[in-house]
This record gives structure tokens, C-alpha cells and sequence, in this order.
């Protein structure tokens, strides 16, 4: 009876919430219903660990019923149309934006709204006849997305070719100064030409996207059909993800007595653990619920099953290596010492091998492994730094700190990325910031995002939050976008506006 009580009030905490909109009361009400499951089948080491903050699950649901991401063929569907949803291949522009708009309506994830909206400029560059009258029908579909994707995890990608769609698309963006959608370049300086280059930095600098993905390395891993989605998640498309859990090592460093019994110990039982919490997730999602028999996305081709993967996500790499340096009694810290970094790297290779020891049968995708993905947090973390990044307060000079950061990114084929605001006057000096780019890419940078420290659009982690929103939000106000809740809290306990301002 207390534990009913207990979820009752639960539920009228969310009922009486004046901060929520109709649509966010909702969906936090269909969540609380959904957590009155256990996870069925998850290992009863899973909930010792979780307590312990050591696993977080990042808010998926106990019992889930659609995969966390999905990345559905967008180029099929213009190819094809959809018997579902009774349309037709578009033939002109406007039937191409309304097409992908009603779609995206369908398409389910952990947000409940699209975290992968294609290669935006791709699909719609065909449509465009002239572009005087294309840019204002662009102008309001991207206004519309942001409008009604009310959560800044939603995410078009653009380029590696410049293209007339493209160059339309970051011109709105400029003017909007939305942060729905989060968009990337697929960049390759082999073939995106420098003038559109620079047209993205221009564009970043002003409204903080796009960021900047390294296509050659994502080429090499997935393949031409691949999308970043989400944050910065590298997934294929016609797939995408079924879950990410995360593994806070800043928390499971703590309970180490030692190093060694850090890595013989510690971290193999929580991987152990973590895979076999996925492994029940993923059993139940695709053998007890009926999506991947049922949703229109799967009869119609637009997703395959075999195209999604678990992705096992790690977080506090800085804490972790600073934790157990302080355990063998040395002063250590990440990123300013080479004994410090090569602890990060040692701990890494020994991640990327307990998790490519474990196998599931129904991640083919990766030959049965889960993927890795450096987390980049979330709102209530203190103390816990994104995935392998430098602690905000302890950067260190920009060139150094590439180089570092480049020891990591290779682990990371489903997202890592590191964030670079730079002052403003660098807004005068593009070609500059595209030099740091070009040389960040050399020594193994994946992604790379930057903003402008006078922005009013700024990167949290991996997804953007008006900073005038957050003011509203800090004053009780309603605000549209429901990721403004999670910059909030970044805000607060994670220091992002305290970021090492970079200028050239």
C-alpha cells in the first residue's frame, strides 16, 4: 500500500506541475505508467548497481515498446510513398516537406518525436526549382519541426556535397535561431568545398549548428547508409538503436580498492551486468512486444530489424582516471598528464574488449556486439563529466586538448564529441576555425561542435537549448521545448556556461 501511495503522489506531483505543457504532462504520465513494470528478466545485480548510480538507463522505461532510436529510410519512402499513410512519391517541393512532416508525426523513439530526420538537404535538393521561392517553403518547415518536435534530440544531417538545398537550409537556420532541429555537416575537406565550409562555421558560430561529423571515419565503420541521429549518434539507417544504458565510471572507480581491483574486478561486473540489463531489454522489446511485426515502418521496408543495435554507453571517464590515480597515491589528473591519459586509454581497451566479448543474437548489425557510445550526461549528473571528456574547469589549450581528445574518439563508432565555444570574435575569422577543424580531424577528432560565447542557441551536450528559454523556465515560465528542463539542469550541476571560451 505505501508503494501505491507512493506512485499516486507521483502522479499528482506531475498533474499539478506548472512548469509542464499539456503535451509534456502526458508523456511524463505515460512514463510513470510504464515504470510500474520491473524490467522483466533484468539480472538482480542490475538494481544493486543502479541504486548505486554505478548503471543509469537514461530514462527508457522500464518495459520498452519501441526501439530508443530509429532511423527510417527517408529516400525509400520518397521513393515509394506509403500505403499507410496514404501518400504518394512527392513530385514537387511541397509535397516533398509535407510528406517528411507527416511522417515524422509516426516515427516513435525514446522522446516520442523523431530523433532522425535524413539528410535533409539530400532529399529535398531535387525539388528545388528556383531558389527564390524554395527558401521561403524551407524556412517554415524547418520553423514547423522546431514547433512541433518539441525536444531538441531531433536531428537532420547535411552535406558532404555543398548543394543549393543545403547552403537554404543554414541561411534559415541563421535567421530562426530555433534549436530544433540539431543539424550536422558529414564533412570531408576532400569533398566538401571550402566556401560551403565556411558557410557552416559562419552558421555555427551564430546559431550552434551544424557540428562537424568526420564522414571519413564514419564511412569506414558503417558504410554509406548511416545517419548521426540524436546527439551525435552514428547509427544506420533503415536501423537504428533498441536501447543505450550507461555506465558511470566516476561512480564505479569509487568502489574500487585498488587498480587492479578496478580492472579485474569492478569493471568486469558491472560490463557483465550492463550487457546482461540490455540483453533482457532487447529480448523483451523484440520477442514480447509487437513493433517489429506490426509498425508500418517495418512492413513498408523503412526500418529492419537487423539494422539496429544495442549501443552501451559509457560517462566520467575524467572522474574515473582521476579516482584511481588518487588510489595509487599520484597527483595525476585526466588530460594533463600522459600517465593520466594513458590510464583513460588502458581503460577503454579494456571496455572495447569486455563488451566485444559479449554477444547477442540479436545485434547482427555489429557481428553481435554492443556498440560504444561516449554519453554526454544528463541533467542531474554532479561531478560527472561527459563521456571522455576534460572536466569543464580543467581544459586545456586547444591544440593539446584535440590531440587528447583524439586518443578516445576512435572507441566510439555510435557517438563521442567534444565542444569547443569560441569567443566572438572569432565570427570574423571563419577560415581559421575550419583550420582547427581540418587539423582536429588529423589526429582522430569524430566530431566536433562549436558556438559562439555571445550565442543565444548553445550546445548543452549533445543537443541545443535556447539560453533565453532557460531563463524562462528558471522563472516558472511554460517554454515549448521540453530539453530546455535538461539544459536547465546541465546549467546548474554540470557548469556548461562555464566552458573554457576558446579565441584564435
Amino acid at each position: 500500500m505505501d508503494q501505491l501511495q507512493q506512485k499516486q503522489e507521483e502522479i499528482l506531483g506531475i498533474l499539478r506541475d506548472p512548469t509542464l505543457t499539456h503535451e509534456q504532462t502526458v508523456m511524463t504520465l505515460a512514463k510513470a505508467a510504464e515504470n510500474l513494470l520491473a524490467t522483466p528478466g533484468a539480472p538482480e545485480e542490475y538494481y544493486k548497481l543502479k541504486e548505486a548510480g554505478i548503471i543509469c538507463d537514461l530514462f527508457e522505461g522500464n518495459a520498452p515498446y519501441s526501439p530508443r532510436y530509429i532511423l527510417p529510410d527517408y529516400e525509400k519512402f520518397f521513393r515509394e510513398g506509403s500505403q499507410f499513410l496514404r501518400l504518394a512519391p512527392p513530385t514537387t517541393l511541397l509535397e516533398a516537406i509535407t510528406n517528411l512532416l507527416i511522417l515524422y508525426h509516426h516515427v516513435p523513439s525514446v522522446t516520442h518525436f523523431p530523433v532522425y530526420i535524413g539528410r535533409i538537404d539530400r532529399l529535398l535538393e531535387p525539388f528545388i526549382e528556383d531558389e527564390a521561392s524554395a527558401k521561403p517553403l524551407i524556412k517554415h518547415f524547418l520553423m514547423q519541426i522546431d514547433r512541433t518536435v518539441t525536444d531538441s534530440f531531433c536531428h537532420g544531417d547535411i552535406g558532404p556535397e555543398a548543394t543549393r538545398a543545403g547552403r537554404i537550409i543554414l541561411e534559415c537556420e541563421r535567421e530562426l535561431q530555433d534549436s530544433t532541429p540539431n543539424i550536422t555537416l558529414l564533412y570531408d575537406p576532400k569533398i566538401t568545398p571550402d566556401d560551403f565550409a565556411l558557410q557552416c562555421v559562419e552558421a555555427a558560430l551564430d546559431c550552434a549548428k551544424p557540428s562537424f561529423a568526420n564522414h571519413r571515419m564514419f564511412l569506414s565503420e558503417f558504410g554509406e547508409d548511416y545517419g548521426i541521429a540524436s546527439c551525435y549518434n552514428g547509427l544506420p539507417v533503415g536501423g537504428g538503436a533498441y536501447t543505450l544504458t550507461r555506465l558511470v565510471l566516476g561512480k564505479l572507480a569509487e568502489t574500487a580498492a585498488s587498480r587492479e581491483d578496478f580492472f579485474q574486478r569492478a569493471l568486469p561486473h558491472a560490463v557483465d551486468v550492463m550487457c546482461r540489463f540490455m540483453d533482457a531489454k532487447i529480448k523483451f522489446l523484440v520477442e514480447e512486444t509487437p513493433f517489429f511485426s506490426a509498425n508500418f515502418l517495418v512492413k513498408e521496408g523503412l526500418i529492419r530489424r537487423e539494422r539496429f543495435n544495442g549501443l552501451f554507453g559509457m560517462v566520467g571517464m575524467n572522474e574515473c582516471v582521476n579516482t584511481l590515480m588518487a588510489l595509487e597515491g599520484k597527483p595525476d589528473r585526466f588530460g594533463h598528464s600522459e600517465a593520466a591519459d594513458a590510464l583513460g586509454v588502458e581503460i577503454m581497451e579494456a571496455i572495447d574488449a569486455l563488451v566485444k566479448a559479449h554477444k547477442n543474437p540479436y545485434c547482427e548489425f555489429w557481428n553481435g556486439s554492443f556498440i560504444l557510445h561516449a554519453q554526454v550526461g544528463i541533467a542531474q549528473d554532479q561531478g560527472i563529466s561527459p563521456g571522455t571528456r576534460i572536466a569543464i574547469g580543467e581544459e586545456i589549450p586547444l591544440y593539446d586538448h584535440l590531440r587528447q581528445a583524439g586518443l578516445f574518439h576512435k572507441y566510439f563508432p555510435s557517438g563521442t564529441g567534444d565542444i569547443f565555444p569560441f569567443d566572438a570574435t572569432s565570427a570574423r575569422n571563419p577560415a581559421a576555425v575550419l583550420d582547427v577543424i581540418k587539423g582536429a580531424f588529423q589526429v582522430g577528432i569524430r566530431y566536433f561542435s562549436t558556438y559562439s560565447s555571445d550565442s543565444d542557441v548553445i550546445r548543452i551536450t549533445g543537443y541545443l537549448v535556447k539560453k533565453s528559454d532557460i531563463e524562462k523556465l528558471e522563472q516558472n515560465q511554460q517554454v515549448v521545448n521540453d530539453t530546455v528542463f535538461l539544459g536547465m539542469g546541465a546549467k546548474h550541476n554540470g557548469h556548461i556556461l562555464d566552458r573554457k571560451v576558446r579565441s584564435l
